[in-house]
């Protein structure tokens, strides 16, 4: 997601002093951001997220206390499309329901924020931060902002003419979350297992070139993912293996002929994508796996290999079922945590196969 950076640039800035303290930091700080993530999608599913109009960082941590004050927050949400369209029926007591749901999201978000920056300055004080190794726990916190800002930039979407946020604004708050994970995760393991050595190159094995792939079929899939979330294209169709009672609908992919915005911004296409592309990671994983054996990989990562082919499967037994059930909530978020679990365990694979390629 740090677009422009040139990637050795990336590399030659990695930390390299290990730290038992900071690692357990960042694993906390990632497991807090995993478990926003999944809340998120609780915000999402509930239709909680427009639900407070206004973003103060500092004042909107009270909620509103008397009945005035209720009723000042419940008048401006009574003037967006959300409620003059779908939610007219809301009295006081059914918006004080979203109202927490949001202002909770909005909280524990403020609190991880504070769960980076408190340590991350007394571990520089401290000095278990060298100053010349800086620079990527900082890229930790500028993504932790533009992660916050794009969520109120997602909302700010959903007040003006229609009741939804943006799927774009949506899917990039997912995945500035993602990529605030993946960098917390990478840190971390390298005060587990060591960083890299910055003085010479290291060859990518076929093994790690096979874990990124894996990542960045992972990657797209949580990005439509998204898409289909902000679209709400999982109620398109709720049957599988047919969608629409199709192998694949009709005009899908442009009425007129193929139309490359229907790939980002038509329900059906989306849902479509998003339903099958998953099914590559049973075709990476397992030759995965098998590289491992065939090399003689520690028994832990092949062992942990097949619980992430096994992880897969669910993952897609998940999808298929919240599909039949017309998105329930439950199946949905557990389906959600999957996908962040896929994500973590993708992280730690490759790392660990880039520390054998260091060793090789």
């Amino acid at each position: 997601m740090l677009v422009g950076v040139n990637l050795q640039q990336l590399r030659g800035n990695m930390p390299q002093t290990q730290n038992r303290a900071v690692m357990i930091w960042l694993l906390i700080f990632a497991g807090l951001v995993a478990f926003m993530v999944v809340f998120g999608g609780f915000v999402r599913l509930t239709r909680s997220g427009l639900s407070i109009v206004e973003w103060h960082p500092i004042g909107g941590v009270i909620p509103p206390l008397t009945q005035a004050d209720w009723g000042e927050a419940f008048a401006k949400y009574q003037q967006t499309p959300e409620y003059i369209q779908l939610n007219y029926w809301m009295t006081l007591e059914d918006y004080k329901y979203i109202f927490y749901i949001e202002w909770w999201h909005r909280l524990l978000a403020r609190l991880v924020g504070l769960v980076y920056a408190i340590p991350f300055f007394w571990f520089l004080w401290h000095k278990k931060i060298p100053g010349k190794e800086v620079g990527m726990y900082v890229a930790i916190g500028v993504l932790f902002l533009l992660q916050a800002f794009m969520g109120w930039y997602m909302v700010a979407s959903g007040l003006v003419d229609r009741p939804a946020v943006s799927h774009y604004r949506l899917t990039m708050h997912l995945m500035l979350a993602i990529a605030l994970l993946g960098l917390s995760l990478w840190i971390a393991y390298g005060h587990r297992y060591g960083f890299p050595d910055r003085s010479r190159p290291t060859r990518w094995s076929f093994s790690s070139k096979m874990a990124a792939v894996a990542l960045v079929i992972l990657l797209i899939q949580i990005a439509y993912g998204g898409l289909v979330a902000g679209l709400k294209a999982g109620h398109v169709s709720n049957t599988w293996p047919l969608m629409l009672g199709q192998w694949i609908p009709g005009g899908i992919f442009g009425a007129q002929g193929f139309d490359l915005l229907n790939l980002v911004e038509t329900p059906q296409t989306v849902a479509f994508i998003h339903r099958w592309f998953a099914f590559l990671g049973i075709l990476v994983v397992p030759h995965l796996y098998w590289q491992a054996r065939k090399r003689g990989y520690p028994v832990e990562i092949q062992r942990g290999l097949l619980g992430l082919l096994g992880l897969v499967v669910i993952q897609i037994v998940l999808g298929i079922h919240v599909v039949l059930l017309n998105v329930p909530i439950l199946l949905a978020l557990l389906h959600q945590a999957g996908a962040i679990a896929l994500f973590w365990l993708s992280v730690f694979f490759l790392h660990r196969l880039r520390a054998i390629d260091q060793t090789a």
